[in-house]
This record gives C-alpha cells, sequence and structure tokens, in this order.
C-alpha cells in the first residue's frame, strides 16, 4: 500500500505492508483523511508535540477491512471514522473519564507509528465510531474538526445567550462560528487577518469581522459585540492573539486556547486577577463529543458542505499539503 510520511525534507508517498490488525484492534481501508492545521505546523517545524518523521491522518474515516480477535460490536464492511488519541486507559486522568489528556497519551497520526493517510491501518476498536448512512465521505471528514469546538464550547460552560469572539477564520474558527449560532450565541465576531477570511467569515454567519492586525482591533470587536465578549475562543494561540483574546473578555469572563501555541506567550496576571478572567485550555475532545458532532452534521444543524475546497488522491500528498499550507483554501482532503 501507499502511505504518507512528513519529514524535515518534505511530504512522501512511501510504498509500506499493509498492517494486519492485532487482538482487539480493526483493520481500515481509507475512503478520506483531512489534512489539518497541526499537520501543515508539523511540516514547518511550527508544532510543539510533533516530532518529524511522523505518519500524518488524524481526521480520517474509511471502511473496515479485517477483525482482529476479540473485537465486538463491529463487522466488516461498516463505515467507521476514528477519534484518534490513544489513551492508556489506567492513569488517573482516565479513569476519571479524562482520556483526552492522559497522563501517557498517544496520538494517532500525529505522534504513533500509523497515521490515517495511507491505504490502509489499525487502531484500538475503543477508538471507532460507525458513520450514519445520511453522511457523505467528505461531510464524515468533518467529524473530528467539528468535535473540537463542541468540546471547547462545552469547557467553556456553554454560550446559550451569550456574545462570543472567535480568533481566527480558518476552518476551525469557522466551526467555532457555526457550532456558536446553533447553540444560541447572542452575536458572534471574529478577527482575521486577511481580508479574504474577513469575507468567508461573514459569509457563514459572523456578526462582524475585525481585521486582526488592526491598532484597534480590540474596541472594534468590543463595538461589534455592543459590549465584552463572556466567551473568546483563541483559535490561532500566539502571543498578539492571547493579547486581544485578554483584552476583549469581560469582567468574569472566559478565554478558551483552542488553537495549539506554537511556542510561549506571556500574560498579564494583575488583569487576570483583578477581572477574575478564566483561561482555559480545550485538548481535542471526548467521545460524547463526537457522538453530538455526528448529531450536528446528520440533522443538518451545521453544513460543512462549503468548508471542502480541494481534493487530492493520496499520491499527490505533497501537493495537498502545499494548498492545505496555501492560505487559499479552507480543508483540503485526501482520497
Amino acid at each position: 500500500m501507499q502511505r504518507v510520511i512528513v519529514t524535515g525534507d518534505g511530504v512522501a508517498v512511501v510504498e509500506a505492508d499493509v498492517p494486519a490488525p492485532k487482538p482487539g484492534e480493526v483493520q481500515v481501508r481509507t475512503a478520506v483523511a483531512g489534512i489539518c492545521g497541526s499537520d501543515t505546523h508539523a511540516l514547518h517545524g511550527l508544532h510543539p508535540f510533533i516530532e518529524l518523521p511522523y505518519a500524518p491522518g488524524h481526521e480520517v474515516s474509511g471502511t473496515i477491512s479485517a477483525l482482529g480477535d476479540g473485537v465486538t460490536g463491529f463487522t466488516v464492511g461498516q463505515r467507521v471514522t476514528v477519534e484518534p488519541f490513544l489513551p492508556c486507559w489506567e492513569c488517573k486522568q482516565c479513569r476519571a473519564g479524562r482520556q483526552n489528556i492522559c497522563e501517557r497519551l498517544r496520538f494517532f497520526g500525529c505522534a504513533h507509528d500509523q497515521g490515517g493517510m495511507a491505504g490502509y491501518f489499525t487502531i484500538d476498536q475503543r477508538r471507532l465510531h460507525v458513520i450514519p448512512d445520511e453522511l457523505d465521505w467528505p461531510a464524515a471528514a468533518f467529524i473530528e474538526p467539528l468535535s473540537t469546538p463542541v468540546h471547547a464550547i462545552g469547557l467553556a460552560g456553554g454560550v446559550t445567550g451569550k456574545t462570543v469572539a472567535v480568533l481566527g477564520a480558518g476552518p476551525i474558527g469557522l466551526l467555532t462560528l457555526l457550532t456558536s449560532r446553533v447553540y444560541g450565541a447572542t452575536s458572534v465576531v471574529m478577527t482575521a487577518r486577511s481580508a479574504a477570511n474577513r469575507e468567508r467569515a461573514l459569509s457563514f454567519g459572523a456578526s462582524a469581522a475585525v481585521d486582526a492586525t488592526a491598532p484597534g482591533a480590540v474596541e472594534q470587536v468590543r463595538q461589534a459585540l455592543g459590549e465584552s465578549a463572556d466567551v473568546v475562543f483563541d483559535c490561532v494561540a500566539t502571543q498578539s492573539s492571547i493579547t486581544q483574546a485578554l483584552g476583549l473578555a469581560a469582567k468574569g469572563g472566559t478565554v478558551v486556547v483552542v488553537g495549539v501555541p506554537p511556542a510561549d506567550v506571556s500574560i498579564p496576571l494583575p488583569l487576570i486577577q483583578d477581572s477574575q478572567l478564566r483561561i482555559q485550555g480545550s485538548a481535542t475532545y471526548l467521545p460524547d463529543d463526537f457522538a453530538e458532532a455526528i448529531r450536528l452534521l446528520v440533522t443538518g444543524a451545521v453544513d460543512v458542505s462549503r468548508l471542502v475546497s480541494a481534493t487530492y488522491p493520496l499520491a499527490e500528498a505533497a501537493s495537498a499539503f502545499d494548498d492545505a499550507a496555501s492560505g487559499r483554501h479552507l480543508k483540503v482532503l485526501l482520497t
């Protein structure tokens, strides 16, 4: 089979043996794999937790092609998607139901010997979710990324009746916008560096879109909201974005760090203490978030049809990564 490998020299497609499922595992024939921002960041040495070389592909769906010994509840031919973090199932966090912050966490397609950008892969049956018949393969590619804002909004305590700011208008930022709207946010204002992304944010239903590089960006967002933000989702996670996020938050407000920070940042601790601000990290998702993401997609509450902007065959992975990193596209898929 073919497998994508990301190295310091770039993206390569190599020949590899088809992996056989071990006990408790299933073998999946890949149908579609999305290229995440974390994949392109890792390619350029900007991801703090991914070391090169690695086998990418964690936004992945496919069809079960073989079952290992002891697998129950699944059959060959079922369409499935992958919840990609790989917990130990034994540590304090796993025992408390917080497997996404397992103390010995590994991550399929990021920090693992396999990824979904391959003809086949094997994975623990506990990491699978069945894809309903109502979802086609492109829609199924968004179950994993949509679970990210679902989880983040839950950690924020919900957004119903609240004012929301979303920093960054990439795929996760736009999914956060769409999900916040579904969950009843009164207004959602987005920031983005490029005019094209700001126009895109407006077309997806943002109340307003502000230039993230403007000297008065914080005041412009506050003016568009009519007040400070009850919840800010930082989908960029750089020094400039976290500074803006804290400036946007209301006294007693919440800033949720959704993006993966490429480096450490400094924060104004006196402001955080005096304004009783909450900075909340959001790490991936949990099974209930996957189930909710599937529900939102099946019911049409969140429409992702406009988010796929390019599709490539697996053999053209290098070109797909170039497109995904160019800023011209929202979601690039490999088939």
